[in-house]
């Protein structure tokens, strides 16, 4: 079973996805395990504050470096075997060879969310990685959280029941797109499912979907 901890300021944001569909399936299956982890109670003084200005001065507020270690060494205590992701701008652009990667892999997964202006600087001590999911600002780091978890755990094994995962999946090679799909009705304002998918001959349609 892979675990995911998401460190996040937000931690009730993430249950509607913990709970329907595929993922919560997985999970009660016992597939992968999420465990939003809330970084408001790691913080500082009686308000639990977890932000500050910006050193030099500028706009917005920074998620402060020793909040966010005191909730990854929280983590620590109970899980040896895991990797640390920063959500982060900056970081690698994630695509779904890193998904298969991290699916693949023996560790379980930190994924540190953040928020405001972003997060001090110096937590790049602390973490492993920086992943971005593209090249646009999103409020928090919850949305590339839940991306990541998506994409990771449709590539485990037993996610899809006895399916093999991954196979035949767009991006599974660098420029591969998966074949287009048809369901019922045959037939549509004129616009008809190709023939060969219906004549029952699999060698034919799986020469087809090479092709198109």
């Amino acid at each position: 079973m892979k675990i995911f901890y998401i460190v996040s300021l937000f931690p009730d944001f993430l249950q509607s996805f913990k709970n329907h569909s595929m993922i919560y399936r997985a999970e009660k299956n016992k597939i992968i395990k999420i465990i939003p982890i809330d970084l408001r109670k790691f913080g500082i003084n009686k308000r639990k504050t977890v932000d500050g200005t910006p050193a030099g001065g500028g706009g917005g507020m920074i998620l402060r470096v020793d909040v966010i270690v005191k909730a990854l060494e929280s983590i620590k205590k109970k899980d040896k075997n895991l990797k640390v992701i920063l959500l982060d701008p900056r970081g690698k652009i994630f695509n779904q060879k890193k998904a298969i990667s991290i699916a693949q892999s023996k560790h379980n997964l930190v994924l540190i969310c953040g928020h405001y202006e972003g997060v001090d600087e110096r937590i790049n001590d602390y973490v492993d990685e920086k992943i971005s999911i593209g090249k646009y600002v999103l409020t928090g780091g919850e949305i590339p959280a839940m991306t990541i978890i998506d994409a990771v755990s449709r590539n485990i094994k037993r996610f899809f029941g006895n399916k093999t995962p991954y196979l035949n999946e767009s991006f599974t090679t660098d420029n591969y797109l998966e074949y287009p799909q048809y369901t019922k009705p045959n037939e549509f304002e004129g616009k008809k499912i190709p023939e060969i998918l219906l004549s029952g001959n699999h060698r034919e349609i799986k020469d087809w979907r090479n092709d198109v």
